[in-house]
């Protein structure tokens, strides 16, 4: 596995945490990052993924729903919903390339979701790439 990859994956697992226990405490989260990366660089990006998800999510929750015909963010399945999150983060708020993204949010949909979750998170996020190079984003772009 890639290792912007893994924190990828690392960061997914915190916000699916955070997504179902709203109470957890940061300082966890921290930890967690410890016990699965080694490398700072790679902690910093997964921390700077979650913690931007989190800060942004209501303008990234109202953005999916914006292109997610007939769905709301509570009807779709909780992995499929931080999937989407996390990428539409890194779209929205960051410098990766669009293709990059669409690609590992499609692997961890794969991983994590259930056999037609790759394809859900595909169209919602493909709607969004489109929206995101009409519009500049509330906040300036961090460096991952």
């Amino acid at each position: 596995m890639a290792r912007r990859s893994r924190a990828r994956e690392t960061a997914l697992q915190l916000l699916y945490r955070q997504d179902l226990n709203p109470a957890g405490n940061l300082e966890s989260a921290g930890e967690f990052i410890e016990e699965r990366l080694e490398d700072q660089a790679l902690r910093d990006f997964c921390w700077n993924l979650f913690t931007g998800a989190l800060e942004w999510r209501n303008v990234i929750d109202t953005r999916i729903e914006e292109v997610a015909a007939n769905w709301s963010l509570r009807r779709m399945a909780p992995t499929d919903r931080n999937v989407l999150r996390l990428g539409a983060y890194e779209l929205l708020y960051t410098d990766t390339p669009n293709r990059v993204v669409i690609d590992e949010s499609l692997e961890l949909a794969k991983k994590f979701g259930n056999a037609q979750s790759s394809q859900f998170v595909n169209g919602i996020l493909d709607q969004l790439m489109p929206t995101l190079t009409d519009e500049s984003p509330d906040a300036p772009t961090q460096a991952m």
